[in-house]
């Protein structure tokens, strides 16, 4: 089966993207639909998981939706978030999203390069403060690895949920490939589409765990990225495409 019709299961990007470079010089349709999406916890929820917001001095954000999220629910739940609070993020780019809801250059920030191993050092630094971890119902295991390995005094605190989307509106037979970036995008997709059969259909993962997760429901993966060769799932796309003649 010759690729021409491609379904990135992720928000169609705003801005320049490289798939729609993909497209144009491959001549291909790629259509965006996200599989899952976020919905948060109320206020009601938090409580039940006997979190106080004010025990806290520091706060570990390993995303933009934790980070919207706890400012959100500190807002429900009547919480000032004080200025003395430390701020630990798993990258510069969570860091740098935090002026959407505090005053950057006043507060005390630190971050990590990009894995939740960098972050280590930044914790350890401060290692008398007793840290919040807002994350969704999924954690990545590797995260909490790294967290409880450190020593430092943290809580994880389900602050927001990722669910499946409701795509009974799109016909998944007419695209050649599906690409998929987490293992809820999967089982979004076994949910929507029980009946499903990949065929000759190619299937794209990024990440070991979503690999994981397709491979234990019956997929056969095509396409993995990131590898040294490919860091990423677009180039992964490109040189498969170059490899099979699209």
């Amino acid at each position: 089966m010759k690729v021409k019709s491609i379904l990135i299961s992720q928000p169609e990007p705003k801005e320049n993207s490289p798939y729609l470079e993909i497209a144009k010089k491959e001549k291909l349709n790629i259509h965006f639909r996200p599989f899952i999406h976020v919905e948060g916890v109320d206020a009601k929820e938090m409580r039940t998981q006997k979190i106080d917001l004010s025990k806290f001095t520091g706060v570990i954000f390993t995303s933009k939706n934790a980070v919207d999220h706890y400012f959100r629910l500190a807002e429900e739940m009547r919480f000032t978030v004080p200025d003395s609070m430390r701020y630990v993020c798993q990258s510069e780019v969570v860091a740098n999203y935090l002026q959407k809801h505090i005053v950057y250059r006043k507060r005390k920030i630190g971050f990590g390069m990009k894995s939740p191993e960098d972050m280590i050092p930044v914790l350890k630094k401060y290692h008398d403060d007793k840290y919040l971890f807002p994350t969704s119902d999924v954690v990545p295991e590797n995260i909490i690895a790294a967290l409880d390995a450190s020593g430092v005094d943290y809580t994880q605190a389900m602050m927001y949920k990722t669910v499946c989307s409701d795509l009974s509106d799109m016909d998944i037979n007419k695209y050649d490939m599906v690409v998929f970036f987490s293992p809820q995008g999967i089982k979004s997709l076994q949910k929507n589409f029980q009946e499903f059969n990949q065929g000759e259909r190619k299937i794209a993962v990024f990440g070991e765990n979503t690999q994981k997760v397709a491979e234990d429901a019956g997929f056969r993966v095509d396409i993995m990225a990131p590898t040294k060769e490919v860091p990423s799932m677009h180039m992964a796309l490109q040189k498969f495409l170059k490899e099979n003649g699209k």
